[in-house]
């Protein structure tokens, strides 16, 4: 008999996440710069942006400082980090706007102490922050339109982050049809779960902000792909044992199964390979202003069969809310500036190989410098 043919590896370029949580400083034994960055890797991610709502959140001078520094020790991918918009650094923040992937105000539910309520704050960092840099949103239902009137009235660009309901989706479609500088992304869970699938995953594993949706908001999604900018993790890690305790912290691991759902989603001609490429790749890049990684792609299998499985993952919490879900699509093999960084299921990028984006920063206005 002659020998079954080998399919070629599909070549995509080394792809951006531009929402992960990192968990460094302040909270290790959910995830690190190391174990984080080796989960991108593994996921096909070659660059990640870390969100602020860190302990300490990273507000100033200092804190990014620090927070890069611990960053460039042990990241095995390219990273960068986004400032916090607190009551108290809107003055401030525009120094070392520069030297962050962005500023993230959080004007919703959310994980930590940098929630903004009073929206003559919101308009104060929208009027500071620099216009030529990426300036993010955490903003649900009425607060999502509140600040794309925001993003109107200063004609500064807004990023909204892990958009969810139908009534969002349509309203930034309308925003966009304006001429509205607003850009958007949606997480893989937004896509692939919703309220349905709580009782299967657990009441304290489910919980996520935004709260999984019901499927008409999942079907609104899908059928504004191309009001979507970016496809984003939102890769935010607890245990398990934080996850099954009587509080249970919102948030999903992601960054090793973003990639698997979405070329699924392409084997079922749900979206196309380009599709990904523009949202995981191209648009990030574009909104983010984002170096080039020359010499650098990720190699999947598009025939691979399997399901997802906590089981083997680099991701330090130990679980993931799509176990057992079948997926088609794995990733072989990731080259980062012409190094191997991750084959056949090894993390070979060593911690502290990754780069920071904003390669400016070394010491920002106001910070000490580094020991």
């Amino acid at each position: 008999m002659p020998a079954a043919k080998t399919m070629k590896p599909l070549t995509l370029p080394g792809l951006i996440d531009p929402h992960v949580h990192m968990r460094e400083p302040g909270a290790t034994h959910k995830e690190d710069w190391d174990s984080g960055t080796a989960a991108a890797l593994a996921g096909g991610f070659t660059t990640i942006l870390a969100m602020p709502n860190t302990a300490p959140p990273v507000t100033s001078a200092e804190t990014l400082q620090s927070t890069l520094k611990l960053a460039g020790s042990k990241a095995r991918c390219d990273f960068g980090q986004y400032l916090g918009a607190g009551v108290d650094n809107t003055t401030s923040a525009p120094a070392i706007a520069p030297f962050s992937t962005g500023l993230k105000m959080y004007l919703d539910q959310t994980y930590g102490p940098l929630r903004l309520d009073d929206m003559t704050d919101w308009l104060a960092h929208l009027q500071a922050w620099p216009h030529g840099l990426p300036l993010c949103a955490h903003c649900e239902g009425k607060t999502l339109a509140a600040v794309i009137l925001l993003a109107d009235l200063t004609r500064h660009p807004v990023h909204l982050c892990h958009v969810s309901r139908r009534e969002e989706i349509l309203l930034i479609r309308k925003a966009k049809e304006q001429g509205i500088p607003v850009t958007c992304e949606v997480t893989p869970h937004h896509l692939f779960l919703s309220e349905d699938d709580i009782p299967a995953i657990g009441s304290g594993r489910s919980e996520v902000r935004p709260r999984l949706a019901n499927r008409r908001d999942i079907q609104a999604l899908w059928d504004n792909l191309d009001v979507i900018d970016c496809f984003a993790s939102d890769h935010a890690p607890h245990t398990l044992a934080e996850k099954d305790s009587p509080t249970p912290p919102p948030g999903f691991p992601g960054l090793e199964t973003s990639l698997p759902l979405l070329l699924t989603a392409a084997a079922e001609k749900r979206l196309t390979i380009d599709d990904i490429i523009l949202r995981c790749y191209t648009n990030p890049a574009r909104i983010f202003r984002l170096p080039e990684q020359p010499d650098t792609r990720v190699e999947v299998d598009l025939d691979a069969r399997y399901a997802i499985r906590a089981a083997g993952a680099f991701t330090r919490c130990g679980w993931t809310p799509f176990e057992g879900m079948p997926v088609q699509g794995r990733v072989m093999r990731v080259t980062l500036r012409g190094q191997t960084a991750f084959e056949d299921g090894k993390v070979l990028a060593q911690p502290g190989s990754g780069r920071n984006v904003r390669p400016e920063m070394t010491t920002p206005p106001g910070a000490a410098l580094p020991d």
